[in-house]
């Protein structure tokens, strides 16, 4: 059997690595004996409908919603998606398979509705640092372990009713509020957690596969495993210091603009009477 992993809008939606995701699934695939070809599609190039997977990662406001315009057009996407396709769509491409996001001039821009979700802004800090998910009862008994991941969004994704999460947030933010993380509709898995995501969980990659082969023979995963364990050790650590680490950085810069503000309100200007 040959499998087909498309990987699309890398220059638009490539700022993360998250196209690492679409070399693990290959890789994983041909361990076990499998074909497999990755194609990657530009902003250029008419994304097909025909693959098996496909691989949709992170970027910036404007390329975001680039990309959602092109691939609302060609309903490519959609089309594969009806076939029964897999979708692995990563922060921006989450926000851009849900109902709605928020564009670079912050109006709301509808989204390909392939995920019961939408994507508002509120004020305050990104959303950044190491993830811990404890996957949703329903993935968990398909074999899905706690996923780790890293998160960079100013996003706040809501899920409609019915829609599953990828899980429950037990380090980090996630969604909105540090209680859910991503989102789940059919084949098409949104989150997220960059890594690449699939780097840090072999079982969320074969979770993906499964629903295109099947069952798939075990692997050899001592090496992947040791890094899922250090960086559930280690990564809720790595992200309260760097929490503390802006909270100091803050706390320096105002003190040094109420310093600045009380010198301007004490000093005459020369000739000043």
């Amino acid at each position: 059997m040959s499998v087909s992993v498309a990987l699309v809008y890398p220059d638009l939606l490539g700022t993360y690595g998250d196209g690492g995701n679409a070399t693990v699934l290959a890789q994983r695939l041909r361990w076990r004996g499998y074909e497999c070809e990755v194609a990657s599609f530009g902003a250029g190039d008419a994304v097909p409908s025909s693959c098996d997977i496909y691989v949709v990662g992170g970027g910036e406001d404007l390329p975001q919603s680039l990309a959602a315009r092109k691939l609302a057009e060609s309903r490519a996407l959609h089309r594969a998606v009806d076939k029964g396709a897999v979708v692995l769509a990563i922060c921006a491409g989450l926000q851009v398979l849900g109902e709605s996001f928020v564009g670079p001039d912050g109006r709301t821009s509808a989204g390909l509705g392939l995920l019961g979700c939408t994507t508002t802004r509120v004020p305050g800090a990104r959303a950044v640092g190491e993830i811990v998910v404890e996957p949703d009862p329903a993935w968990a008994a398909l074999g899905l372990e706690s996923c780790t991941g890293f998160e960079n969004h100013g996003g706040v994704t809501r899920l409609a009713e019915g829609t599953v999460p990828v899980g429950k947030v037990s380090v980090g933010v996630g969604n909105a509020d540090g209680t859910l993380e991503g989102a789940v509709r059919g084949r098409v898995w949104g989150t997220y957690l960059h890594g690449p995501v699939l780097a840090r969980n072999p079982t969320l990659a074969d979770l993906l596969l499964t629903w295109v082969v099947g069952g798939l023979a075990p692997l050899d995963d001592s090496r992947p495993e040791a890094l899922h364990r250090e960086r559930l050790r280690n990564g809720p650590s790595e992200r309260a210091a760097g929490v503390a680490q802006v909270q100091r950085a803050v706390r320096t810069a105002g003190a040094a603009l109420e310093r600045l503000a009380r010198v301007g309100t004490g000093r005459r200007r020369p000739g000043a009477s």
